[in-house]
């Protein structure tokens, strides 16, 4: 199947609906995030006013082999970008940060309102893409209220995820205010009751116009695992391993990872890291005061051979089995300085992502084959997701009382559950409940809001290795066909004198057939080959059109192949001419 790379719009490029004198419309539109998990980006559009918040990536599908990473397609924003007051990144994590550099020139490099934190993650992101222009940051914190051109201005307030400093913003538009709280999920304290609720309390007194809120966690019933109960499970995990203990978890986990390393601090264990990513994040946390750990506790991984194996924790990156992530490459034996030994214990802190099941549970098997015991989430709560669940979203729906509700953030099914707690937990009629998709335009009136016939461009924007966005529909379904079917070059000799086949058809066949199995099928390809060119007429001062023969060769070995096997592998004439 070829992913939804270039969906044809509904009706592309309409004109902005008619404007009613007095009540002009706040556009709202998603570019990314509405049908998958990550990509997440948004903008608000008035006159000619644009905000945008986030600008994140997706990892590959199984439908987009060979491709890096996904970004939003900003077709519609680059004509506008004279008209963008600011970019509001939300947090730290890669689904909202990681489009950044591939954007940031093509969009005028408006200036990006976030956090500290996120600021120095953003910027060291921007050390591997020199090309990209250096961005301009405005720090916020949560209370504060920022102007953005004529007729928007945001207050930001402080929300729990799970990476340090994340913010919701108040967004104050013509039409009303509306509220987008990035992503978050409840504290709690030790009685087990919600942290920082006055905040909602607060915002819901304003007497709000929309809320948008993430659907992530919308199918999870109850509310999250409380931090406080994953590090204690994780340290009576600790506490009963008698080897090595490695742990893998997102290098964004900046919170969970702090604990850890506490925890193994506590029980005597030294902390070696393994993953780039998670270093680097550790260290910017580190130097900005987050964290705090003793010197000497973080060893070099070079140095861990130096002891003893009950004194060792390792934090990994590559818990949703990443093929570059620290551990698969420990579990393929391809790590320099760790293998796995018989008695390791491996914890993965992290939950599995829609999409890497496969791919986890490989990465589960392979350790397992090695002899190290294995806990995850499943098994044990050590992992606590940063996404609100059920009765977390509801309870903000109900202290935030908005009139009108827009489901963000997650795949369908998510965002149509997270519709249903909301005509649940506040009695919405579905035509103030708007599911929308990527690239459709929802307008925000005063007294109403609806989504539109409107589509802008939101079609894959895919990330190979420099290339961004040179790889589309076609290169793709010729990657997928290689990779299910397989391919067959023929190579055919002709003499430019009279256009005769001078030997036999040498064929090639990779990801196929084997040839020293199919020697019947292949005399038949090479007399099916004999019989097309016998029929092309030739003269002697007639030259050879190469296409129109490759053309005949690859349509009518196609199909033959088809029909002798029920399989199409990619058919690549060449044609010699001597």
């Amino acid at each position: 199947m070829v992913p939804r790379t270039q969906r044809a719009p509904r009706r592309a490029e309409l004109k902005v609906t008619k404007k009613i004198a007095g009540d002009e419309p706040v556009r709202f539109c998603a570019l990314g995030g509405l049908e998958e998990i990550g990509r997440n980006m948004m903008f608000f559009e008035y006159r000619d006013e644009i905000l945008i918040i986030d600008a994140g990536l997706q990892f590959p599908e199984q439908e987009t082999p060979g491709i890096d990473y996904i970004i939003p397609n900003t077709a519609y924003l680059e004509e506008k970008k004279a008209n963008i007051k600011g970019i509001i990144i939300t947090h730290a994590h890669y689904d909202h940060i990681g489009a950044i550099p591939h954007i940031l020139a093509k969009l005028g490099n408006p200036p990006i309102y976030t956090t500290h934190i996120t600021k120095e993650i953003v910027m060291r992101r921007q050390e591997d893409y020199p090309n990209s222009p250096k961005p301009v940051f405005i720090i916020v914190k949560g209370g504060e209220t920022h102007k953005f051109g004529q007729y928007f201005s945001v207050t930001f307030f402080d929300v729990f995820h799970n990476v340090p400093d994340g913010i919701g913003s108040i967004i104050h538009t013509p039409i009303g205010d509306v509220v987008h709280p990035g992503e978050f999920k409840f504290d709690y304290d030790d009685d087990g009751k919600p942290k920082n609720l006055d905040v909602w309390k607060r915002i819901g007194e304003q007497g709000i116009h929309t809320l948008l809120l993430d659907s992530t966690g919308a199918e999870t019933p109850g509310h999250t695992v409380s931090e406080r109960l994953v590090e204690a499970e994780l340290e009576k995990t600790f506490r009963s391993a008698k080897g090595r203990i490695l742990v893998g978890t997102f290098a964004s986990l900046l919170d969970r990872l702090g604990e850890i390393i506490k925890i193994a601090d506590k029980i005597g264990r030294r902390v070696a890291i393994s993953g780039l990513s998670m270093k680097t994040n550790l260290q910017i946390a580190q130097n900005l005061g987050y964290l705090n750990f003793d010197k000497g506790l973080i060893i070099p991984l070079e140095e861990i051979g130096k002891y003893h194996d009950d004194k060792l924790l390792i934090l990994c990156t590559g818990a949703q089995g990443e093929p570059k992530g620290s551990l698969m490459r420990i579990a393929s034996g391809e790590h320099r300085q760790i293998k796995v030994r018989p008695g390791d214990t491996i914890i993965l802190s992290s939950s599995v992502i829609p999409g890497n099941e496969r791919s986890v549970q490989s990465l589960k098997d392979n350790l397992a084959r090695q002899g190290a015991i294995i806990y995850h989430y499943k098994m044990l709560d050590i992992h606590s997701s940063g996404h609100a669940a059920q009765e977390e979203l509801q309870m903000v729906m109900k202290l935030v009382k908005p009139k009108f509700f827009i489901p963000i953030h997650g795949y369908y099914f998510m965002r149509q559950r997270n519709a249903k707690l909301a005509e649940e937990a506040l009695n919405l009629t579905p035509e103030k409940t708007i599911l929308s998709d990527n690239g459709l335009v929802i307008e925000l009136h005063k007294d109403s809001a609806r989504l539109t016939n409107e589509q802008l461009p939101a079609y894959y924007v895919m990330v190979d290795g420099l290339g961004v966005g040179d790889v589309g529909e076609i290169v793709l379904r010729d990657r997928i066909t290689l990779s299910q079917e397989g391919m067959l070059v023929i190579i055919v000799t002709i003499g430019k004198q009279g256009g005769k086949m001078l030997k036999n058809p040498d064929i090639i066949s990779r990801g196929f057939i084997y040839l020293k199995e199919n020697q019947d099928l292949l005399e038949e390809i090479r007399r099916k080959i004999r019989a097309i060119i016998s029929r092309i007429p030739h003269g002697h001062n007639q030259s050879l059109d190469a296409d129109y023969i490759k053309t005949l060769i690859r349509d009518q070995i196609g199909q033959f192949l088809y029909t002798k096997t029920k399989r199409r592998p990619m058919v690549l004439p060449v044609i010699i001419e001597v």
